[in-house]
């Protein structure tokens, strides 16, 4: 099983005119965040000194910890 990064395999998001956030992976809904969650994260995406992959990463809870097993890797 080989893993995507973020490069290949980017997050992308849209916001709706109620104020939710609906963030997609491969063209399907990973998740939906509304209220305190989503108002909190909106005005952080599209800023230059963060990266919007590793914002969607956080709030999905899908990044690298740090001490996932890498498969196919030579030791």
């Amino acid at each position: 099983m080989v893993t995507l990064g973020l490069e290949d395999d980017p997050f992308d998001y849209r916001i709706t005119k109620s104020g939710m956030l609906i963030i997609l992976r491969a063209g399907r809904i990973v998740m939906e965040l509304g209220g305190r969650t989503a108002a909190a994260l909106i005005p952080k995406l599209g800023r230059s000194d963060v990266s919007d992959q590793q914002l969607l990463a956080r709030a999905t809870g899908n990044y690298r910890h740090g001490n996932e097993r890498h498969v196919n890797r030579p030791h």
